[in-house]
């Protein structure tokens, strides 16, 4: 399986493991300490633990990961509110 992905609070987290090499920086700067190496050297979340801060993206310098935020609606599924698009 060459990508993970998990779902967290307010994002998705997908982790490619094929560009993964283990540096561990991400790990390092995470401040939940939501990141660990599995037991191939390749960064694992915890899903708990995770708020989908973004910081893992951040500091990967192999672009390893990528956080997907999602979006808040208010009125989602409504198409006369104040959100509505045409």
């Amino acid at each position: 399986m060459a990508q993970a992905k998990e779902n967290g609070p307010d994002g998705d987290l997908i982790n490619n493991r094929n560009w993964c090499k283990g540096c561990g920086i991400c790990i390092a700067f995470c401040p939940r300490e939501a990141l660990f190496m599995d037991e191939y050297g390749k960064v694992v979340k915890e899903q708990e633990k995770c708020t989908a801060c973004g910081i893992c993206e951040t500091f990967c310098p192999d672009f390893a990961i990528v956080l997907v935020k999602r979006r808040l609606s208010i009125n989602a599924g409504n198409k006369t509110g104040p959100d509505a698009r045409q």
